[in-house]
């Protein structure tokens, strides 16, 4: 079993139920982590998960506004998982950075895996 994994991307959006955050957005960080079965040693692309076609797909999620991070990280597991059927696991970790609570130092994150 192979996993690939991206880590601490950092992308901005506007994700959040608050209004201050559906107008400037808020800076993100993602890891995503996918798991897949090799029958053989990797030399060619097409025996492994394309791991800039997996960014690209993350990045897509980040182009539209959506309420609760628990909602991204579901929708952005779905779609990295039709790339390919091989997957059989992916884990992805959202945090945003700077979350809208007064006086509050550190980040938010939410976790979701699933196996397939």
């Amino acid at each position: 079993m192979f996993t690939i994994q991206l880590n601490k991307l950092k992308l901005h959006g506007h994700h959040g139920m608050h209004a201050e955050e559906g107008l400037a957005g808020g800076d993100f960080e993602v890891s995503l982590a996918i798991s897949f079965p090799a029958e053989e040693k990797i030399t060619q692309l097409e025996q492994t998960v394309d791991y800039v076609e997996v960014y690209h797909r993350i990045r897509k999620h980040f182009d539209k506004p959506y309420l609760f991070l628990e909602t991204l990280a579901t929708d952005i597991v779905e779609d990295v998982a039709s790339l390919d059927k091989r997957i059989k696991m992916i884990n992805i970790t959202i945090s945003k950075l700077n979350a809208p609570i007064a006086n509050f130092k550190g980040n938010v994150a939410v976790n979701f895996s699933k196996t397939f």
